[in-house]
């Protein structure tokens, strides 16, 4: 993989090097305890990145220009969560001292309370905040405490429905680096379905309601089928206000991509939400992800709550 060539305008060096340090990059994973940050450290080392956990506050601008001069590491993540204690209300203050140094991304993992509390029984594992509160306490208190860094994160991603696997493919999908001369300029577009009945995603930057589409539920013979089935893309795609809305969408993504990218946004969510997230959203969004990389776009396709086959 070729080296990232250096900034135009490189940062005062702390040394003689004899080449400008070579620009990174730095993901910075915090949320709350239970969210899944051990799981995506570990998609994010197998993505190329190099990883440490639990590092010190105090010492994350240091790490970020060490990552910028080093000629062996293009890309590092990092947590940080509540084990810092009362310090996190510095983070937005360095975060910002960091991203002089560094580009910088904050990804901030969340769940719903019912299933942190699931998940801390299920490991027997105590929380951060205290072994003899109750869970359901700390969880609150961690909440609270974390929600200034929540105001400053660029992804927020709810692992409420995900498991291990689907975290990892959550963050390959996001994060992936594939090399491209074409205009898609490391942006990397992920088309989603939902159903509204669960909830619009927390990680969607722009969120399209398709429920105004005939749905193929009242239909037996799809009822069982999904949005995928040539069955069902048939039926939703004839009628017409289909066809309005998806030349319509595109036309207006195909205007607000490239604004995204001059603002240096690198992963936009597109989500499309009916009612239980099967067929008329999971169509759409994998019609538009046709039409987006038929654009010149980097796209992937994801649906929340399709069924498992």
């Amino acid at each position: 993989m070729p080296r990232k060539q250096a900034a135009k305008k490189p940062a005062k060096q702390t040394g003689s090097a004899s080449q400008p340090p070579t620009k990174g990059e730095l993901v910075i994973l915090t949320g709350m305890s239970g969210s899944g940050k051990a799981s995506a450290l570990k998609a994010f080392e197998d993505l190329g990145y190099y990883s440490v956990d639990n590092l010190p506050l105090d010492l994350v601008p240091r790490f970020a220009d060490l990552v910028r001069q080093s000629t062996e590491i293009e890309r590092a993540a990092l947590v940080v969560d509540v084990r810092e204690g009362i310090r996190l209300d510095e983070f937005p203050a360095i975060l910002k001292r960091v991203r002089k140094v560094l580009p910088t991304r904050v990804v901030f993992l969340e769940a719903d309370e019912d299933v942190l509390i699931r998940r801390f029984s299920e490991t027997r594992r105590p929380h951060p905040l205290g072994r003899g509160e109750m869970v359901v306490k700390s969880i609150r208190a961690e909440r609270k405490r974390l929600d200034p860094i929540r105001n400053v994160a660029d992804i927020l991603l709810d692992t409420t429905r995900f498991n291990v696997h689907e975290l990892r493919a959550h963050i390959n999908a996001q994060f992936e680096r594939e090399d491209s001369d074409s205009k898609e300029r490391n942006l990397t577009i992920s088309s989603t379905s939902f159903g509204f009945k669960n909830g619009v995603p927390a990680d969607a930057d722009l969120v399209f309601d398709v429920r105004f589409l005939p749905n193929p539920h009242f239909v037996p013979e799809f009822r069982k089928l999904t949005g995928r089935h040539p069955k069902v893309a048939k039926y939703v795609r004839q009628f017409p206000q289909t066809q309005e809305f998806l030349e319509k969408t595109t036309e207006m993504l195909e205007f607000l991509l490239p604004h995204y990218i001059t603002e240096g946004k690198s992963y936009l969510t597109v989500a499309f939400g009916c009612t239980g997230g099967q067929h008329r959203s999971v169509f759409i969004a994998e019609e538009m992800k046709k039409r987006l990389t038929h654009a010149g776009y980097r796209v992937k396709s994801a649906h929340r709550d399709m069924p498992r086959s």
